[in-house]
This record gives structure tokens, sequence and C-alpha cells, in this order.
């Protein structure tokens, strides 16, 4: 599939969306859509896996009969071998295609009660499995009997056997190996529901370009990963960016605290094709009850919350991932507390990126004591990037990447780059481009002094500022402005009040040829009655 296919792909089901929505707001449709996309998937696997187990007895799976015994004996084999390879198993008369001819056929359409049931059947068929966790109360998000599909059930069966049919029509080309078209289209859609949600978008999803930049920071010089870790996940695209940029990622990990935003994760891990295997989401609180705590990662990426609060418990000071910083960070931000504990789970030779508001490079108090200890005591951050304010959903405020490696290669100095001026603006946000991302990785790879862009601090140089970060007390963007010529100036002013003497005495000759008042006095100011004041 080409771009322009794809691009029209991703078209048509946000038109979908729009068209099928009402008066839902899109953030609210975007669990519905997205889960229906997702049992679309599941579906279209379920069936392409049956029906190769079932080549060499020229049958399909479409055409096994449930209710006969060598149905039954098809189907029992066929679920053990579904379930420890896809992780889920779906009856022929459970797939996606089936219930959407049957929610728009002429008689008997009526699919809620029997759809509820398909959704559920598909996580309990991994109950006692190994893939248990990763599909356990998967579509529970899909709630089928809400008001905000319908009043009635009718108008509820009606719409959902709309968004299916629509679905249904649509190719998503899975034995395409090659192809990853519905991976790409719910990326897209998870993108346009951002857009729409406001702050909330910030929860689930991070803008693509700047999750570009975190990915290609992390994967430097490396084709293949061990693993990749992402402590505040949303929909898992910032760790599905990672795995674009190269050839393997052995294992995926995350943790979530939203649990819509959880499941969204799970979604969208499987519909890239991450074999149940090897990823590993969670959900809980991660700086209050981290889930991977023993693990460490090779790729460290994060958006966290901005100043996010936490209870910033004295308990803490016992944690490893704490102790040795001698101060918590404070309680109404919990920028820091992220940092540690992305610290903590960072391999020795991995690279860690994350995302954080401007005041970490320069807040006192604890703040200012973890950061002279992460520089002088520990010598760990490799870089400070400055990006545009604006760039995210939900927030304006300008923010950084902050690049931390625990065996730096260039020891001596770090590397601060200023891209706060580099991107376009589409409608009210500000977009990075894709030569604005070149230039910073390009940067960041290269370590070269620009000028008004980047900078090489020494270690002494941060010293003497006191460990401030800011990035202007490094990379020095001031623009002297033009010198004026007041000769010049001088002279173009003689020239306006040489205009404007011919114009009146232009003005004075109409006058006198009608017989009329002058309009200003002989100094060639108006007069109040001819401005009819009087």
């Amino acid at each position: 599939m080409g771009d322009e296919d794809k691009k029209q792909l991703e078209q048509k089901l946000w038109d979908i969306a729009n068209e099928l929505r009402g008066k839902m707001d899109a953030d609210e449709f975007r669990d519905y859509i997205l889960g229906f996309i997702f049992y679309k998937y599941l579906s279209e696997k379920m069936a392409s896996y049956a029906n190769k187990l079932l080549a060499e007895d020229g049958i399909t799976y479409l055409s096994l009969d449930e209710d006969s015994a060598d149905g039954a004996e098809y189907l029992d084999a066929i679920k053990d071998e579904s379930v420890e390879k896809l992780g889920y198993f779906l009856k022929p008369s459970e797939l996606f295609g089936e219930v959407a001819k049957r929610g728009n056929g002429d008689t008997d359409n009526f699919i809620l009660e029997d759809l509820t049931q398909i959704l559920r059947n598909v996580e309990q068929s991994t109950m006692g499995y190994e893939s248990e966790d990763d599909f356990g109360h998967l579509f529970e998000d899909l709630d089928l009997t809400s008001t905000k599909l319908g009043r009635t059930e009718e108008a509820k069966n009606a719409l959902i056997a709309k968004v299916l049919f629509h679905l249904d029509q649509i190719n998503f080309d899975l034995d395409n190996i090659e192809s990853d078209v519905l991976g790409d289209a719910y990326e897209y859609l998870i993108g346009q529901f951002a857009a729409g949600a406001g702050k909330k978008a910030g929860e689930f999803y991070t803008p693509q370009q700047v999750s570009k930049v975190l990915a290609k920071i992390v994967t430097t010089g490396k084709s293949k990963l061990k693993s990749v870790y992402d402590p505040t996940c949303g929909s898992g695209s910032l760790l599905l960016r990672v795995a674009k940029e190269v050839d393997d990622v052995s294992n995926f990990y995350g943790q979530e605290l939203n649990r819509t935003t959880y499941n969204l994760a799970r979604m969208n891990m499987i519909l890239h094709d991450i074999h149940y295997r090897k990823f590993d989401i969670k959900q809980e609180d991660t700086i209050e009850h981290p889930q991977h705590i023993d693990e460490r990662f090779e790729a460290v990426v994060a958006n966290p919350p901005f100043s996010a609060h936490w209870s910033a418990n004295p308990l803490h000071m016992s944690d490893d991932r704490f102790s040795q910083y001698g101060k918590l960070a404070p309680k109404t931000k919990a920028d820091f507390a992220f940092v540690q504990h992305m610290i903590h789970q960072l391999d020795e030779n991995g690279t860690m990126a994350i995302v954080l508001p401007h005041g970490v490079l320069f807040r006192g108090a604890a703040e200012g004591h973890i950061r002279k200890y992460l520089i002088e005591d520990k010598n760990y951050l490799d870089a400070v990037i400055g990006l545009p304010a604006n760039i995210f959903y939900g927030t304006g405020i300008p923010t950084c990447i902050l690049v931390f490696k625990k065996c730096r290669e260039d020891s001596s100095n770090i590397l601060f780059i200023d891209a706060s001026n580099e991107f376009e603006k589409v409608k009210a946000q500000n977009y990075l481009t894709d030569e604005n991302v070149a230039k910073i990785v390009d940067t960041f790879k290269s370590r070269e002094v620009i000028d008004k862009y980047s900078y090489l601090a020494s270690m002494g140089e941060v010293k003497e500022n006191d460990y401030n970060l800011n990035i202007p007390r490094y990379v020095d963007t001031f623009e002297e402005e033009e010198l004026i010529d007041l000769d010049a100036v001088s002279a173009e002013l003689k020239a306006i009040d040489a205009q404007m003497l011919e114009t009146d005495n232009t003005i004075a000759s109409f006058c006198d040829e009608l017989g009329i008042a002058k309009p200003f006095s002989p100094q060639g100011h108006f007069l109040a009655d001819a401005q009819g004041k009087g």
C-alpha cells in the first residue's frame, strides 16, 4: 500500500468516526471506534491463522459447523493452537465480519448482547494461559449499554451495526507482512483524537515528532535493543516509535496509571503485531508502586505528566531509587522523582531520554540538590535539548529533553541544544518538521557546536553556573539590532514634510478654483469648523 492509499484509508477511518459519533465527544467515541478496529484485527488474524491450520484438510474456518461433532473437534484443536500462538481464540460465528452481517441483516439483527458476550469470550479464552494478563479486561471500556450510544436499545444497536458495517468494508491487508497498515491507521486515529481532546490528550499521547526525537536518541549507534521501557507509557506510541528505529526490540515494558489508557496501550501493542510474550504493560502508579523494579533496560523513554503531585513520603528515603540523593523531589513537582526512578531502571550501557518542563533546569531547593548530584557526583547528564513552546496537546509551556547515560562517551562536557525557535505553526499548535527533528538528532550525534543553536559546556562551566542548566546561559541566541542611521531617518522626515507641503498646495489650488475656504491654516493645520465642529 502506497502513501497515498494509506492517507486515504486514514481519512476514511476518521470520516467514519466523525459521521457515526453523533453528539458524542470525539475523545469519548475514541474507545468505541478503536475498540472495534481492534476486534476486527483480532478476527482477521484469527481467521487467517485458522485457515492455514485447516488448509491441508481443504476446508476453511467459516465452513466449520460449530454444532457438529467434527466441527467441535476441529474447534478444540484450533483453540489450543490459537491461544498458544496468538494469545486468544474466536469461533467462526464470533468473527467481526459475521457479526457485522447479522447486525445489518433484514431480520434478527439485534447484536448488542451477542457482541458483549463475544468480547467477553475473547478475554475468557485466555484464562489459565500465558496471555491472560495481556488480554484480561481489554474491552471493559467498550460499554454497549451506555446511553451515549442512543436513548433506546434499538438506537444503540443501529449505531453499532452501522460502525461494524463501515469498518467491515475496509481491507487492512493483514496478510502483507511488509505492511503495517492497520497499526499506522490506529496511530493516526489516536493522534487525531488527541488533537481534539485538549488537556486529556497528554494522558495518552506524545506528539509523533517528539516521539521520533526521543526514539532516535535512545537508539543512537544501535541496530537491536534488548529492552525498552516507558514508565508512563500512555497508549504505547512512544514504545512503538522506538521499535521503528531499530531492526529488532526483544522486549517492551511499560507502566500506566490510567485504566482506559492502559487498555489502549495493550491493544496498540497487539495491533502492531508485537507478540504477547514480548511486551509487559502494567497498570499502577509508577512512582508509588513500580512494577518492574528489579529489571534494567537498555533504552528508557518517557513523557511523564508535567509537575505532577506525588506523596513525597519520607519512607521513600529508604527506597534504592531515591536514597542516595539525600533529598526527595517536592510534593507538588514529581519531575525529578520520575528522573530518579528511570535512572534506577536504566542499564549500565543504556540511554535514557525524558521530556520535562523547563523549570527542572533551574529550580532550586531539593530539585537543585538532586540536579547537582546527578551532574557532579554521578556525571550522568549527557544533553539538554530545549523544545518549542506549545508543542504538546493541552499545555503551551516550554519543555526540554534531558538525556542521561550511566557510561558516557563524552564525560567532560554536556551538550546544550536550543531548538525552541525551530518549528512550524499548524493551526493553534507548534509542530516539529522532519528537518527540525533531523537537525536536533544530527547535532546530538555529532555534538557539533553551532552558532546560536548548540554548545558544549565543560563541567567547570556548569559548576560555575551553580548547576543551573537554563539553556540561554550556554547557547547565546541574542540577535544584535541593526544600528539606526539617524542621517537617513532625518532625510526621510524632510522628504515627507516636502511631500505634505506639495499636497497642501494642491488642495489649496482646488479650493481657490471652487471658491471655497481652505480646510487648513496657513501653517498647514486643519481648522475645527472645516471638520464639522463649531
